[in-house]
């Protein structure tokens, strides 16, 4: 049985084949250890995405639920890992972005890392926010309307982003703050 801070939080994990091996695997451990259940959800009808790690293929993680029976009012916050690959495909997805775009208008928590951020501009979630993200995207940010700074993580309404791996501890710890704040004022 979950506990911790998060216990009863359902988070959904947006990837695909491609995905940060360590963006996805090192927050979803972090997050179970704070009670809350991790949900992965991709496009397809896939049992299994497989990550990339440092440079080549990684690890498969198993598919929770497929994106066409995910829906965002059953979770209380959305992760979405990066790697070049993983975001460039599912900001392509219409679902994907549909599934973004349904967080954004709810104002609960929508965490993005390093390259992850391509999808909150096709989500259109960027105009006006104070956002990082991997350094390559900041002009693609930028042009979307975003404020960009190179920080460790950055918290701006309810997206909160980070630039890379070494940020995991930090980005997740925001993330989780962020729901304990919400938890308390829902109290």
């Amino acid at each position: 049985m979950n506990k911790g801070p998060l216990k009863g939080c359902k988070i959904a994990i947006l990837a695909t084949n491609g995905f940060e091996q360590s963006e996805l695997m090192k927050p979803k451990k972090l997050l179970e250890e704070a009670g809350a259940t991790t949900v992965v959800i991709a496009p397809g009808d896939e049992s299994h995405i497989k990550g990339w790690n440092h440079g080549e293929w990684g690890g498969q993680v198993e598919v929770d639920v497929p994106l066409g029976k995910a829906r965002a009012s059953d979770y209380d916050a959305l992760v979405l890992p990066g790697g070049v690959i993983n975001p460039d495909k599912l900001r392509l997805h219409e679902k994907a972005i549909d599934f973004i775009r349904a967080f954004g208008r709810t104002g609960r928590p929508v965490a993005a890392i390093c390259h992850g951020p391509w999808t909150l501009i096709n989500a259109g979630l960027v105009r006006d926010k104070h956002l990082t993200s991997w350094p390559s995207l900041r002009v693609d940010l930028e042009n979307a309307g975003a404020r960009w700074e190179d920080s460790e993580v950055v918290e701006s309404g309810n997206l909160i982003t980070s630039r890379k791996p070494d940020d995991i501890p930090a980005f997740t710890h925001t993330l989780i703050r962020a729901l304990e704040e919400r938890r308390a004022e829902a109290a």
